[in-house]
């Protein structure tokens, strides 16, 4: 990453005004940040994306990640959700959505690597735009793909709530990946459904725009998707990259006080 960038990120959840449990699970530190939301209920949903948290977090012991330790940390997950299951059955057909932010070396530099197994999000705003990084692994996705339906209509269709990628199926997922280089100044929203499907693009896009502080920003959104109906759990990191003031070359990325904003 270039130098004197400073990383900040703030990150909130709330288990909405519907479910009984938050299945939801998120990972904030370093440059390493997940979110995961979990399925199955009757909390198993909550073992395996707290399963992808805690796996992935292993990764922060690495002095530098590249893309591929992603994959193999996701395949990692897989593995262990599928070994929880089989020594509690009581667990059989939990499973979790992935989706990710992290620094990785490509090239010899730092990059941005996001990566995705389901429907929770990844959007990346530059300026002031908001554009959507990931790409769903939906059966509405998959509809809205072959020009069957339109963003609009799944939106609101019954199957929304369909993956056909997880995390805790025999055949580990694959999942998708890209990497870029960074840009000052630039913003990115990972989320739960629980917020896309509350908030459109647009709507999140505004309340990004309206704080500066990534933790404000990231509670302001759950509030606004509880607000929307909070049909789901609702769980959103905010991280922003900021141009800095150092003249040392390196990169600040450790969040502080819990909320990433630079103590």
């Amino acid at each position: 990453m270039a130098s004197s960038m400073v990383l900040r990120a703030g990150a909130a959840t709330d288990v909405g005004r519907v479910r009984q449990h938050n299945e939801d699970s998120l990972l904030a530190e370093d440059s390493l940040f997940v979110v995961a939301d979990g399925m199955g209920g009757h909390a198993a949903g909550e073992v395996a994306s707290g399963i992808v948290v805690e796996t992935m977090a292993g990764l922060l012991r690495r002095e530098r990640l590249r893309p591929e330790d992603l994959v193999a940390g996701l395949a990692e997950c897989n593995a262990r959700i599928l070994q929880s299951v089989a020594r509690h059955p009581e667990q059989t057909g939990m499973g979790t959505t992935a989706t990710g932010l992290a620094v990785v070396s490509a090239g010899g530099s730092d990059h941005w690597a996001v990566f995705n197994v389901g429907d929770s999000r990844v959007y990346r705003m530059l300026g002031r735009e908001l554009s959507l990084v990931t790409v769903d692994h939906s059966e509405v996705q998959e509809m809205v793909d072959a020009g069957l339906i339109t963003e609009q209509e799944a939106a609101r269709h019954p199957l929304r709530n369909v993956v056909t990628r997880s995390l805790g199926t025999e055949t580990a997922p694959t999942p998708d990946v890209w990497v870029f280089p960074p840009h000052p100044g630039e913003r990115f929203v990972l989320c739960s459904d629980g917020l896309s499907n509350e908030l459109s693009r647009e709507r999140i896009e505004q309340v990004v725009t309206d704080h500066d502080d990534p933790q404000q920003a990231a509670e302001a959104l759950v509030r606004a998707a509880v607000e929307a109906g909070g049909r789901d759990n609702v769980t959103v990191i905010v991280v922003a990259l900021d141009a800095g003031d150092e003249d040392d070359g390196d990169v600040d990325t450790a969040p502080r006080n819990g909320a990433g904003s630079r103590a």
